[in-house]
C-alpha cells in the first residue's frame, strides 16, 4: 500500500514539475518579455519529453517505467540548466551564438529583422543572485531525484 502511494506521488510530481516549469517559462516569455536564448530552449526540450512520459504513465503499462523516464528527463533539463548557469556566471565558456526570437503576427521578414537577440551568457533575470537557468537546475535536478526516490521507496522508508 505504501509503495503504491509513493508511486502515485512520483507520478503526480513527474507530471506537475514539467507543467509548472514550462508554464513559468512561457509566462516569463509572453507576459514579462524574457525571451529564451538557445540554451533556454535546450532546457525546455527534456521537460516536453518528461511531460509526455508522465502522461503515458497514466495510460500505458508499465507505469513505473514511464515515471522513471520522466524523472530522468527532468534531471537532464536540470543538468542543462547547470551548464547554462555556469555560462551565465562566467565559470566556463559555452554556446556563443545568439538566438533571435521572432514575434508573431504581421510581416514575417519584419518579425525576423526586429526580433530581439538573446545572448546565452547574459542573465536576463535573477533573484537572490540565481538566474532562471540556476533555478531550473535546482528545481529540475532535485525534483527529478525526488521522483526517482519516491519511485524506489519501500514500505517502512521514512522521509
Amino acid at each position: 500500500m505504501a509503495r503504491l502511494a509513493s508511486e502515485r506521488q512520483a507520478q503526480i510530481l513527474a507530471l506537475l514539475l514539467p507543467v509548472g516549469l514550462l508554464g513559468g517559462a512561457y509566462i516569463s516569455q509572453y507576459v514579462f518579455g524574457l525571451y529564451p536564448c538557445e540554451m533556454c530552449w535546450w532546457q525546455r526540450y527534456p521537460h516536453f519529453a518528461a511531460l509526455a512520459f508522465a502522461l503515458l504513465s497514466f495510460v500505458v503499462p508499465p507505469r513505473r517505467f514511464w515515471i522513471a523516464l520522466a524523472g530522468l528527463a527532468i534531471i537532464v533539463s536540470g543538468l542543462i540548466g547547470a551548464y547554462h548557469a555556469g555560462v551565465e556566471y562566467g565559470w566556463w565558456q559555452g554556446h556563443t551564438a545568439c538566438s533571435a526570437t521572432a514575434l508573431g503576427g504581421g510581416d514575417p521578414l519584419d518579425a525576423i529583422m526586429n526580433a530581439p537577440l538573446i545572448r546565452c551568457d547574459e542573465v536576463q533575470w535573477s533573484l537572490f543572485g540565481i538566474s532562471l537557468a540556476g533555478y531550473n537546475f535546482l528545481l529540475s535536478t532535485f525534483g527529478g531525484l525526488a521522483v526517482l526516490w519516491l519511485l524506489g521507496r519501500r514500505k517502512g522508508d521514512t522521509l
